[in-house]
């Protein structure tokens, strides 16, 4: 593993635990909540997923770097990350089509971290006392000067990170003569999203957060996709209007994860900070439209309030998780809307969802059917 040559580092978490190790990719100091994935794979996904954007994620897999990185796997342009907690960490890498170290990937974008600790103790603390703000630092180690600047960290609750990593810009992807058209408002979109809609016929526009629901009825899409994103839900009062003005357009519309919080708050539905949330690649959910039970990618730390969505009638409950029976999928009863609060498109994680996407161009068919019907000729 060669940690030898690897300067201290230390992990301080906001109520005062202290975890000493090695620093691991750049040399710095870093803040943000600590959270945990207990995927066994995809740690370059995971990475590069921007709904991770203000977080500092511990691995529960103890080995993490040994298949180094590979172009093409990103989820975003460039990791999103915080910072990174693991255990063993490797900067040797052997793999088919590799074209990196882990370690020169983190250190060429500038993600501090720290391996050498012991990260079931650290994930058993986060289940305990729950999601906090943290701090990683191979620069200073003074733990008093660490502590004070911990305390200005701002807490993920009230905090709106979208706007840092939407494109500024709208950008089309997938082929031009494609059967369906359908606009991705970007709150943090995962390329995975792009990828499975445009293997199902569709053309994507991808549109800036910010942008105007005119601007993207004036484009004449088949469909509506609010993506993924990070931050909390409830920081968003604009983006919820918008979100509204879409859900009563007609269109189709497809919310994932953070666009599933959106589509509840625009409904009046609450939603609300988790103990420590919800992340990794085997989470069980049942789809109660079907009775089936699927593996499935998550990652997120609000959740729609149960409550609230058992008394709106206007919605279904559709999906939830095995776990802790939270809301995991709704629909609109009236109107071609639904959405999950997890990852269909996988990337990484089982591929047990992806009818979802597929139920969304069904959708987009019959109402495309319906707006512009056969002429009827006697």
């Amino acid at each position: 593993m060669l940690v030898s040559h690897r300067p201290e580092a230390v992990l301080l978490l906001a109520d005062g635990t202290l975890f000493r190790g090695r620093a691991i990719g750049a040399t710095g100091t870093t803040v943000g909540e600590i959270c945990f994935n207990t995927g066994m794979t995809g740690y370059q996904e995971i990475f590069t997923d921007p709904s991770y954007t203000g977080q500092i994620m511990t691995m529960a897999s103890p080995h993490i770097g040994n298949y180094g990185v590979k172009d093409g796997e990103e989820e975003s342009g460039k990791p999103t990350i915080a910072g990174l907690v693991v255990k063993k960490y490797s900067e040797v890498w052997s793999r088919p089509g590799g074209t990196g170290s882990l370690d020169d990937y983190l250190k060429a974008h500038g993600i501090v971290g720290i391996s050498d600790l012991d990260t079931r103790k650290l994930v058993r603390h986060i289940r305990d006392k729950g999601a906090q703000n943290a701090l990683i630092s191979s620069a200073e180690m003074d733990v008093e000067v660490l502590r004070k600047r911990l305390e200005e960290a701002p807490s993920m609750e009230g905090l709106e990170l979208s706007s840092t990593v939407s494109t500024k810009s709208a950008y089309d992807v997938g082929a031009k003569g494609s059967d369906f058209r359908v606009a991705l408002v970007d709150f943090g979109v995962k390329r995975n999203i792009e990828r499975c809609l445009i293997e199902r016929g569709c053309l994507v526009r991808v549109f800036p957060m910010s942008v105007s629901v005119d601007e993207i009825l004036a484009w004449k899409p088949d469909g509506i996709m609010l993506s993924n994103g990070p931050g909390d839900p409830g920081a968003m009062p604009a983006s919820v209007e918008q979100v509204k003005l879409i859900v009563n357009s007609g269109v189709p519309v497809f919310g994932i994860c953070l666009g599933h919080q959106l589509i509840a708050e625009s409904l009046g539905m609450a939603t609300e900070k988790m103990h420590h949330g919800h992340r990794g690649i085997n989470h069980p959910i049942k789809d109660l439209t079907t009775g089936r039970d699927e593996v499935t990618s998550q990652n997120h730390g609000f959740v729609v309030r149960r409550a609230d969505a058992e008394k709106n009638t206007a919605v279904e409950i559709t999906h939830v998780h095995l776990n802790d029976g939270s809301v995991a999928g709704i629909r609109l009863k009236d109107r071609p809307v639904f959405s999950v609060q997890y990852h269909p498109e996988a990337g990484p994680g089982p591929y047990d969802s992806r009818y979802l996407f597929d139920r969304f161009v069904e959708n987009m068919r019959v109402h495309a059917n319906v707006a512009r019907p056969v002429p009827h000729h006697a």
